[in-house]
């Protein structure tokens, strides 16, 4: 995998991208606006143009979408924000040439899941009607599971997919986080293995975008959304060092969303011990293959 992190867009858009490159991220992760506001402004031209010169500090730079958004919400106002919102973030993204944004898919609000997956789908629906000409895919980011939230169980994630008029425009965005609280004890290898082996089996493996690597505060099965620094939560280290290393998945972007203060000496700290992960793993295969 390769690593970076949710940077901030504070001072400019660009700005996240020379955050990245100062924490020696591989990738970087960004909001396209204020993500506690339903709209926001169009970047301007020399913003969009210093994006574009920025990229070339990291390997890949993706989105994700503001939290107000719930495409599972009951018709109504809300709703009718979700998806406005939405596609002005795609809007945006496809300005600043963003391969996908990662979304969580919405919350039934008590009307049951059946029709949260409907009402996610009918709203994607239009969203991708009105962004026709956009390339921005949705990345569906599995949940913890808290109170009516989808995406908890995979299969919330392929009845998206298979309800859309659209499955081209779709992606994942698979959490660590969200899995353990969600009931998945992903410390174990084994375990790892059959939650891919179900993505695969539902969706295909190959429609895993990419990796939110985070610890948990809380145990396994909390069904609460807690994040923790690498190696300090309920997940631990171990753990992180077969997710990492998992060959399947070489070269896709793994970004943490960790705590961190205004010096991101967390964010440095955490991305070196998932790059010490990656290496001790490299020298283990290497040494396998020399006896």
């Amino acid at each position: 995998m390769k690593f970076g992190a949710h940077c901030s867009t504070a001072g400019g858009v660009w700005k996240a991208l020379e955050r990245a490159a100062a924490i020696q991220g591989e990738v970087c992760q960004i909001f396209v606006k204020n993500n506690m506001q339903w709209m926001g402004r169009a970047h301007r031209a020399d913003e969009v143009d210093l994006f574009g010169k920025g990229r070339e500090k990291v390997a890949a730079v993706f989105g994700h979408t503001g939290y107000l958004i719930n495409l599972g919400a009951p018709p109504g106002p809300n709703w009718d924000k979700s998806v406005e919102s939405l596609i002005q973030e795609i809007t945006l993204a496809t300005a600043l040439e963003l391969p996908w944004l990662v979304m969580h898919p919405g919350a039934h609000l008590g009307a049951g899941e059946e029709e949260g997956i409907r009402r996610i789908a009918a709203g994607l629906d239009e969203v991708f009607r009105a962004t026709k000409n956009s390339r921005v895919r949705i990345a569906l980011e599995n949940t913890a599971g808290q109170g009516s939230c989808l995406g908890h169980r995979m299969e919330h994630l392929a009845e998206v997919y298979e309800a859309v008029e659209k499955p081209e425009r779709l992606a994942l965005c698979i959490d660590t986080a969200h899995l353990f609280a969600a009931g998945f004890d992903i410390r174990r290898a084994a375990e790892w293995d059959e939650v891919m082996a179900t993505i695969d089996r539902l969706v295909g493996i190959g429609e895993i975008a990419a990796f939110h690597l985070n610890d948990s505060k809380t145990q396994l099965g909390s069904r609460v959304d807690r994040h923790e620094h690498i190696g300090k939560g309920k997940i631990g280290l171990e753990a992180f060092r077969h997710l990492v290393n998992d060959a399947r998945f070489a070269g896709r972007p793994g970004c943490i969303e960790t705590p961190k203060s205004d010096d991101l000496h967390e964010d440095i700290e955490n991305l070196e011990t998932l790059r010490r992960l990656r290496s001790e793993g490299r020298k283990r295969r290497a040494g396998r293959k020399g006896v």
